[in-house]
Order: structure tokens, then sequence, then C-alpha cells
């Protein structure tokens, strides 16, 4: 009798969201040839392709659009179960870094998942603009941090993936000024440098108009109408718009959202990274994960 193995789904989802069999095998620690190898598993059990191969990667068919939304729910009940199962008696403390433009709501979910495991443990957080969260690993003032770079180690630190844009209000018109307004993020942030680049390749005139360390900041600037500024596509929206090629602005990076760690590899620290990724895998618009 033919039955769905979770860790078929597992790999399954880690393909469909990545769109991609190699980027997948690595968000689940696995060779590219393992997982090709389970996805046909799960294809013959179903008796249909799962998956439809491009030049890009892959994606879904019907049959795989229908099983991701069941596979995921499967697999979080079981990772849900367990936890509840083998709550432990830990104790101790995690200092946490986990940059304040992605805490609202996410961090929540990542605090529930890992105190059902282990409610002894104390969680020490820090939400702030991630860029210091790589010196205080180094100086092991952290245990585990969430920040964003411009180039990942490797794929298996990434969370997500978020695509940047040079944005602007919709109901002012900055673009046609001789002189761009420019809101940027201070000077320890890698998009601030990402955006003086790309002023100077394009070659206009602009004026740094506004600074801040935080996500709300620069789109206060935005959205008042003063600025113009890089920011990711959670910004964009009624108040924030992008601009592109037709506004005479070119494509910009994509910005990495990765985890890292620092000192020993504890049980408790294993749970955190365990509800971390798997919290970011589950976020609405998630374009990768690890």
């Amino acid at each position: 009798m033919n039955s769905l193995e979770s860790d078929l789904l597992r790999t399954f989802i880690a393909v469909a969201e990545t769109g991609s069999v190699t980027l997948g095998a690595a968000r689940i620690m696995r060779t590219q040839s393992a997982a090709s190898l389970q996805i046909k598993r799960l294809e013959e059990t179903l008796g249909q392709p799962l998956f439809r191969r491009h030049g890009r990667g892959v994606s879904l068919t019907p049959l795989g659009e229908q099983l991701l939304p069941t596979a995921r729910q499967v697999t979080t009940t079981l990772d849900t179960t367990l936890r509840s199962l083998t709550a432990d008696t830990l104790s101790g403390k995690l200092r946490l870094g986990f940059p304040d433009d992605h805490s609202h709501g996410t961090l929540a979910k990542i605090i529930a998942a890992f105190s059902q495991s282990h409610p002894s443990v104390e969680l020490d957080v820090i939400c702030d603009i991630s860029a210091q969260f790589p010196k205080l690993l180094a100086d092991g003032q952290l245990d585990l941090a969430v920040y964003e770079v411009a180039n990942a180690d490797s794929p298996a630190d990434i969370l997500w993936q978020d695509q940047t844009y040079w944005v602007t209000s919709p109901h002012h018109d900055l673009i046609s000024r001789d002189e761009l307004p420019v809101a940027l993020f201070h000077h320890d942030c890698w998009w601030r440098d990402a955006a003086l680049n790309a002023l100077e390749t394009m070659g206009r005139p602009y004026r740094i108009l506004y600074s801040s360390q935080s996500v709300q900041g620069i789109a206060a600037a935005v959205e008042s109408g003063i600025a113009i500024a890089l920011m990711g596509s959670n910004a964009l929206g009624d108040k924030i718009t992008a601009l592109g090629p037709k506004d005479g602005f070119p494509e910009m990076p994509k910005s990495n959202l990765v985890l890292k760690t620092a000192g020993p590899d504890t049980p408790a620290r294993q749970s955190i990274e365990a509800a971390i990724r798997d919290t970011f895998r589950h976020r609405p618009g998630a374009t990768y994960g690890a």
C-alpha cells in the first residue's frame, strides 16, 4: 500500500520553494542526487510528475500545486507534535540577534515554537539594525543572529531572499528634479554602498537629504515625499512604489537574510535554529529558505 512519507514531503517542499533541485537539496543538507531520487520516489507513489523541468530550474505541475499546501500542513503538524512530546528541562540562556525590520510577527512565531520545546531556557533577544550582529557574534556576545548580507557564504545560510528596489512616493515627482533627493541607511549597512554605487553609475546628480538606521525611518522619508531610497519589496504598497528601467533606474541586487551562529552547538541552540528556519520557510511570499 502506497503512503506519503514525511521525508519525501520535506524534500518536495524544499525543491518547490526554491525552484531548484540543487538549492532544495542544499536547504535540507542533502546531495542533489539524493534529492532527485526522493522526488522520483514521490512521483512514482503518486503516479504523476510533480515538477516541470526547464532551463532555469523546476516549476510545479497542477498536481504539485495541489500537494504543496497539504505537504506544508503535514510537516508542520509533525514538527509541532514532536516539539510538544519532547519538551525538555534544559536551562540556561540563549542570546539572539534579530533585525528590527523582520521582528514583527516573525519573531513571535519563533519564540512560541522554541519555548514550547525548551520552556526553561531564557531567551535574551536584541532587536536592532543587523549590521552590528557579525561583530557581536565574533566577540562572543551573541549565540546566533539573523542579519542581511549582499552575498551569503553558503546557500544553506540563507533564510530569505528579497529583491531591492529604488522607491519613491507615488504622490510626489522627485525623479524629474535636476538633483535627486536621496534617503540612505547609515554607513554600516551594505544597502548604502549599493545605493551610492548605483547613483554614481547612473551619472545623475544627487544629494543625500536624509539618513536612518531603520527601515521605518527610511520608509517615513519616502512616504513623506522628501526623498527616494533603496528598499526591499516588503516596503512596496500604496504609499511607496518601485522605480525601474523605464524611470531610468537600474535593476538592483537581492538582499540575503542569513542565520549565523557562534560558540558551542547545544541542543537548545539547535532547536531555536530549527524554529527560525521553519518560520521563515513558511513565511508568506518566501522565495528561498535554508
